[in-house]
């Protein structure tokens, strides 16, 4: 499939800006006095700006942008139109929740919206995820391993810029002690699971084949003699991206590498906070840059079924 930069610069960015509030969410739910208002306001106000950025990027992929408002009624139907609706959602706990947080209101209001929030960005990265894994035709999406990469994913990143923006005033025990023994954790996990992604992604075949493609399988083995048509079309041009195993293996390693960065400075920030500021956004910035690379590889190394009717081999 051809990696479109907006669509992965959305999925990366919203990740990192739910995975944020997420994170927040659940912080506040846990405890109501785990951040200052002053804190919670800055996480409250960077996951919106990202999350918001990212969405906003997502509509250069459209054909008719000023159409997207049209994508939000298919949500009975279409798992894109309830990530639109799902993000669109979150933004309204987390307005009210910057509003009684200005105002230091009740706990229990505060804890409720807090809720509220976390629950919303879950659910939108869950369906921002359930968008590829309800492909049938791309067996590089159509796995287990895709949804709790994205949450991984976005909770990586979330965390790192949470700890990164609570490093200079961040002495408590969210800071100090949870937030890079989470991202520690994250960065393996998420390490681990692309390693088991894509071994499965390099040995699984789609069960549709040349010969099923073209209903000619009782004749033998079936190979394109030459191409339906001489000038590239649409759907050669979207699904008939190709990338070379060496440079996939290049990049999986960079991504791995970034990956092992993360831990290393988490690991650092967690053992030395007096290091935790330049850790922290060295920490975030190479989360995002992972995040980047496995993205564009999770488009590029995809295979779609309908090249079977251009001549490739197996999807």
């Amino acid at each position: 499939m051809r990696p479109a930069l907006s669509v992965i610069f959305f999925t990366v960015v919203s990740g990192a800006g739910f995975g944020l509030w997420f994170l927040l969410g659940s912080a506040l739910a846990v405890d109501v006095r785990a951040l200052t208002r002053a804190q919670a306001l800055v996480l409250l106000a960077t996951g919106a700006v990202a999350a918001a950025a990212g969405l906003m990027s997502s509509m250069l992929h459209l054909g008719q942008p000023q159409r997207a408002w049209r994508a939000l009624s298919q949500w009975r139907s279409s798992w894109l139109s309830r990530e639109g609706v799902a993000s669109l959602a979150s933004f309204a706990p987390a307005a009210l929740l910057g509003a009684e947080l200005w105002q230091g209101g009740d706990p229990a209001v505060v804890r409720t919206l807090a809720v509220a929030l976390a629950l919303l960005a879950a659910i939108t990265v869950v369906c921002t995820a359930k968008i590829y894994t309800s492909l049938k035709t791309v067996q590089a999406w159509h796995n287990g391993y895709v949804l709790p990469g994205y949450l991984l994913f976005g909770a990586l990143a979330g965390t790192c810029l949470s700890k990164a923006l609570l490093a200079p005033g961040g002495n408590g025990t969210l800071a100090r002690v949870v937030l890079p023994a989470l991202m520690l954790a994250l960065a393996a996990a998420a390490a681990l699971l692309k390693l088991v992604y894509w071994r499965h992604i390099d040995a699984a075949r789609h069960p549709a084949t040349p010969e099923s493609a073209t209903g000619l399988g009782r004749h033998g083995h079936v190979m394109s003699a030459e191409r339906p048509h001489t000038e590239e079309n649409y759907l050669t041009h979207e699904f008939g991206f190709a990338l070379a195993r060496k440079h996939a293996a290049r990049l999986r390693g960079i991504c791995l590498v970034l990956l092992g960065g993360v831990a290393v400075l988490a690991l650092v920030a967690w053992v030395a906070p007096a290091a935790g500021t330049i850790t922290t956004i060295g920490a975030t910035v190479a989360a995002i840059a992972a995040g980047f690379v496995e993205r564009w590889l999770f488009f590029a190394e995809a295979r779609h079924v309908v090249m079977l009717f251009y001549g490739a081999e197996r999807a």
